[in-house]
């Protein structure tokens, strides 16, 4: 079947076959979110099997992150214009032959290289998530499938580390770290095949157009701005990393120039601007980025403090942080249907002053039992921050998306996963800045946990001052839930959003 957005969407209150392709295309979602958690886990191993460096480490986590931050804009322009489905089961295919190589990699330069070529066709699929699910659900049911996608972050937080914690354990057939990468093989083959079958085909409903100008912009910006944040520590900081982050703003501005230009004379742009008229959409773009900072900071840390710092296996440190992933499927599920109908805006800033709580909790039990604190003494400011995140990532999701007219749907998901990927890489690019920055390049065995330990609770002060800039960012966004626009007529024209009593 194949379907302009308008058509899928009317046809998705009737088609049942809408809940099978969403229990694929979550499921995809779900793999990615589960890839980049259940490579944090397995970092030590990597490390010590393959001899990486820790520049390689960063680059194992952090080129995945910039290779699906520069390419997702245009992987939901693809998906618009060349069809959602077919671009999705271009994605998972790559994913799959991707996370292959990630699994057979002969060195570390080999897993940076397939890790890059990972992250690049997420970035195909990825998009295609939420806009298949914009473009077949009606409005009133969005709310609802919004609240599963929170469920899914959530377990996929959970699985990730104990999953990743479990394989490597396991050894299974000897493969050691490898098999966190190959256990996505029948998962994708499982997705090719149930995605072909089960999966509507929905596109922009006029012709648009791949605007090469503006992908050549948009990823050379983000590259410029990355790269050095990435590599600034290691490389002692020079002035060409400086010049090249100023210069990516330069980029990035004649890129917002160019597509106001080729949207007046075209109306294909790669990044369509009028969204950003829509005050959700905006306020909630700013609110992504600084949280993606905050989660790209705390989860690679968090790892390296467990298992180098307190010498956890990597069984004890998956364990560990189930009652976080717990807490974030639990209140996930419960803001979107429950919470934020009733309460609003209030519910996502409650959510930040939770986090930033919960991230204050574990900086004081960290410094208060030392080396000597046990998961179960984690478990509390765990299961706060859990529950923060929980009241965040799915209403956000919904808040941001609920105004964007279908046409232009993948277009939005693909800014909103871009501005989330590129703070989580300005997250581990800080990561060189706020943790590995206080740890001395020589250390004798004895002063390894300490060192660890003082460098994450130094990292976790700058994540709860992330949190309290959030929370101030949240006063741009809507007071209460929008209602979700339905054809072609864009939100952009409205001065102000419609608001549901």
């Amino acid at each position: 079947m194949t379907s302009t957005d308008t058509p899928a969407g009317t046809a998705g209150g009737t088609d049942r076959r809408r809940w099978f392709a969403l229990a694929i295309v979550m499921t995809a979602a779900f793999m990615d979110l589960v890839d980049v958690t259940i490579v944090n886990i397995a970092i030590p191993s990597i490390q010590r099997e393959s001899g990486a460096s820790f520049s390689q480490i960063q680059w194992i986590t952090a080129g995945y992150a910039l290779a699906f931050a520069a390419g997702l804009i245009t992987g939901g322009r693809l998906g618009d214009i060349h069809g959602r489905k077919r671009i999705f089961l271009v994605g998972i295919g790559g994913f799959t032959l991707a996370s292959a190589l990630c699994g057979l990699a002969v060195n570390p330069e080999m897993l940076v290289a397939s890790r890059f070529l990972q992250g690049g066709m997420a970035a195909l699929m990825v998009p295609q998530v939420l806009s298949i699910v914009h473009a077949t659900f009606p409005a009133h049911e969005r709310g609802k499938v919004f609240g599963l996608f929170g469920a899914v972050v959530g377990l996929g937080a959970v699985s990730g580390p104990l999953l990743g914690a479990l394989l490597t354990e396991w050894n299974l057939f000897g493969w050691e770290w490898r098999s966190i990468f190959l256990i996505n093989l029948p998962v994708g083959v499982a997705g090719l095949v149930l995605g072909s079958r089960f999966i509507t085909e929905s596109r922009a409903p006029r012709a648009l157009k791949l605007d090469l100008v503006g992908v050549a912009l948009v990823t050379l910006g983000l590259l410029m701005l990355l790269y050095p944040l990435i590599r600034g520590r290691e490389l002692g900081w020079p002035v060409w990393g400086y010049v090249s982050m100023a210069g990516a703003l330069v980029v990035l501005a004649a890129l917002v120039a160019y597509e106001r230009r080729k949207s007046a004379r075209d109306g294909s742009p790669l990044v369509e601007l009028s969204l950003f008229r829509v005050k959700s959409f905006a306020a909630g773009i700013a609110v992504q980025t600084v949280f993606g900072v905050a989660l790209g900071v705390f989860f690679l840390v968090w790892t390296l403090y467990m298992q180098v710092g307190l010498g956890w296996s990597a069984l004890k440190a998956g364990l560990t942080g189930v009652p976080f992933s717990i807490a974030v499927s639990v209140a996930a599920g419960m803001s979107v249907q429950q919470l934020v109908p009733r309460f609003g805006r209030k519910v996502l800033q409650a959510g930040a002053l939770v986090m930033a709580a919960g991230v204050l909790l574990y900086l004081w039990e960290s410094g208060h039992y030392g080396l000597g604190i046990a998961p179960w003494q984690m478990a509390l400011p765990l299961v706060v921050m859990g529950v923060g995140m929980g009241l965040i990532v799915a209403p956000l999701t919904d808040a941001i998306l609920s105004e964007v007219p279908r046409e232009h749907s993948g277009s939005a998901s693909g800014l909103l996963n871009t501005v989330q990927q590129m703070g989580n890489a300005l997250g581990l690019g800080l990561v060189s800045v706020v943790f590995f920055g206080t740890i001395g390049d020589r250390l004798r065995p004895d002063q390894v946990g300490p060192a660890f330990a003082d460098a994450f609770r130094n990292s976790l002060g700058w994540v709860a001052a992330v949190m309290g800039l959030i929370f101030l960012l949240m006063f741009a966004l809507p007071k209460r839930p929008a209602q979700h626009v339905e054809g072609e007529q864009a939100a952009p024209e409205r001065k102000e959003p419609v608001l549901v009593s």
